[in-house]
């Protein structure tokens, strides 16, 4: 099995040398790069040809994010995962309109991280719980009545429970806090899916940033 081909851009020495001990330990991950600016990244990107690039977003001179954009514009297939200590909604949605493919915060256990190095490279998106909610509070404000037309889709009910499921809510705590049953529940989390053709909260993530469901704030 190939190993997981990663470039690490990061402007502090003492971060990539943290990150570089952890993907060392990782028997299917190996790291073929690293770089302490955006346009250090570039570069590498172009020779190096990584499968992931770990990207911090704030850095000097050219962001992270301006960065992300060129690196999917010169090679789609590269898959960026965003590494940072900014959890605002700002920063979080110009990368992932600039094509990264998930967000993770710094604060976020190593476990984790290896976690999201893998769902990434498999070509589906990461997001940390806490930043899932803002894109799922996005996708449904933007489903109101001549908004996006999810709001014909899905039934006001169907909207509670789906932002419920985004919020991490088991079937149990959903039916307590909306006060009806386990069943019923059940039967609205498969309309949903259904109405949408979603099979996960995974899909869901890539059927928003897809669609332009999410907007700059």
């Amino acid at each position: 099995m190939s190993k997981i081909r990663l470039l690490l851009v990061d402007d502090h020495d003492i971060v990539r040398a943290g990150l570089r001990m952890l993907f060392m330990a990782e028997k299917d991950m190996e790291i073929v790069g690293e770089a302490n600016s955006a346009e250090e990244a570039l570069q590498a990107m172009r020779e190096l040809e990584p499968d992931v690039v770990l990207m911090d977003v704030a850095m000097p001179g050219m962001s992270g994010i301006e960065a992300t954009r060129r690196i999917k514009e010169v090679n789609p297939e590269v898959f960026v995962l965003a590494l940072t200590m900014h959890e605002d909604e700002q920063y979080f949605f110009e990368m992932l309109n600039a094509g990264a493919s998930g967000y993770i915060p710094k604060r976020a256990a190593p476990d984790d991280l290896v976690s999201a190095i893998r769902v990434v490279n498999e070509g589906n998106v990461f997001l940390y719980p806490t930043l899932a909610k803002l894109l799922v509070r996005d996708f449904l404000q933007r489903s109101e009545p001549g908004a996006s037309g999810i709001a014909e889709i899905l039934t006001p009910r169907e909207r509670e429970v789906l932002t419920c499921i985004a919020e991490g809510l088991t079937n149990r705590e959903i039916a307590e806090a909306l006060v009806i049953s386990h069943k019923t529940v059940d039967r609205h989390r498969e309309n949903i899916m259904r109405k949408l053709n979603l099979h996960s909260r995974v899909e869901l993530v890539k059927y928003a940033i897809e669609k332009g469901l999410i907007t700059l704030t």
